[in-house]
């Protein structure tokens, strides 16, 4: 009798761990390329590596990225549609998959590219804009009009592509005691100091911090233990490792590299960056003609070394998000819709590609969540 409660019991843990190993995998796609619903939810199993559609949303214009709160139940997302351009907010149901509409606001600004949200805020990126707008939230997941605009101003030596101000990310320090806003538009960093609790003066600037002219800041992660910053530079594919002081949030600029292979003579457009979860490497998408992720170790004193850079298989990973467990990175192909499914080895932190893909129209932001 004993072995076979033993038996039973072994089989549940084992199925409870299995369980556990699954994932929603929510995607944000444009909507003006080709049809889409907006948002989609897959589930994922990261032991198998296999999918299966949810649910999504209706009716949404351009959910390109998205951001989740910390109870799983809302979902946040920019909507860029030029000067149309908006932020919305949705419940979300994730047992069930479902994405369902509460309310949206004028984004106070052009092209929102990013966006963060905590428990009092949402914070979003306008691109075309050169500003970051903030949002308070409601008690009901919705969120209210613009609360705060900060709006960044000057150029940079790209006449093409820095003609203004272009913010591209926002990010949370680890403490969130700061927020970091990448200006591709300016080549800078801008450190603000993040008050969330305050009415309109959420942000205060602390500083910034200067990288390479003409190489356009697009977006950047902290590494695990929260000491240093990794930035990829859009426009000529140099990565930034920066010390990162969380007492005063001041950057200072380690080293620098470049993700392009050697002689490499075609358009470059550097795009996500990324950590896996156990913090011991580094993962950076390039598009235009690379379409390639490199893959780099991260040493204990921060800095990186080189592993492999391998194709994407399709054009434009405009974003990548590797699952929970480790096991696996999916890249988004913005052109060749669709999301291509690599195995990735824990140990060496090499991808390699499995034959599965998610077909969908133009995907732009990957998150995972919780069931």
């Amino acid at each position: 009798m004993k072995k076979i409660y033993l038996v039973l019991f072994s089989a549940l843990v084992f199925t409870a761990a299995k369980a556990q190993n699954k994932f929603n995998l929510l995607v944000g796609t444009y909507t003006n390329t080709c049809p889409s619903n907006g948002i989609y939810v897959y589930e994922f199993n990261a032991d198998s590596g296999e999918f299966k559609l949810k649910g999504s949303s209706e009716n949404v214009v351009s959910p390109s990225y998205l951001s989740v709160s910390a109870d799983n139940k809302f979902i946040y997302a920019v909507n860029e549609n030029g000067d149309q351009s908006a932020v919305s907010a949705f419940s979300y149901d994730s047992a069930l998959g479902k994405v369902t509409f509460l309310n949206k606001n004028d984004a106070l600004g052009a092209d929102p590219c990013h966006l963060i949200n905590d428990d009092k805020n949402v914070i979003i990126a306008n691109y075309s804009g050169g500003s970051i707008a903030v949002f308070k939230k409601n008690a009901d997941g919705s969120i209210s009009e613009g609360q705060q605009l900060v709006q960044h101003q000057g150029k940079g030596p790209n006449a093409a592509r820095q003609e203004k101000a272009h913010v591209h990310m926002v990010c949370f320090s680890p403490d969130k005691k700061f927020v970091l806003a990448n200006d591709l538009g300016l080549d800078k960093v801008f450190i603000y100091k993040y008050n969330p609790i305050a009415k309109n003066e959420i942000l205060t600037l602390k500083g910034s911090v200067d990288v390479k002219p003409a190489s356009g800041p697009r977006h950047l992660t902290f590494s695990k233990d929260g000491k240093f910053v990794y930035l990829v530079q859009e426009l000529d594919g140099t990565l930034t490792t920066f010390s990162y002081d969380s007492k005063t949030g001041s950057l200072k600029v380690i080293t620098e590299t470049s993700i392009l292979p050697k002689g490499f003579k075609g358009g470059t457009g550097a795009a996500a960056i990324k950590i896996s979860p156990d913090g011991n490497f580094l993962y950076v998408s390039d598009r235009v003609d690379v379409n390639a992720i490199s893959v780099y170790k991260i040493l204990k004193n921060g800095s990186i070394e080189l592993v492999e850079q391998q194709s994407t298989l399709g054009k434009g990973p405009r974003d990548f998000a590797i699952d929970p467990t480790g096991n696996y990175l999916l890249v988004g192909h913005q052109y060749t819709n669709d999301i291509v499914i690599f195995k990735r080895d824990i140990a060496t932190g090499k991808i390699t590609d499995t034959g599965r893909r998610m077909q969908l129209c133009s995907p732009v932001g990957l998150v995972f969540t919780k069931i």
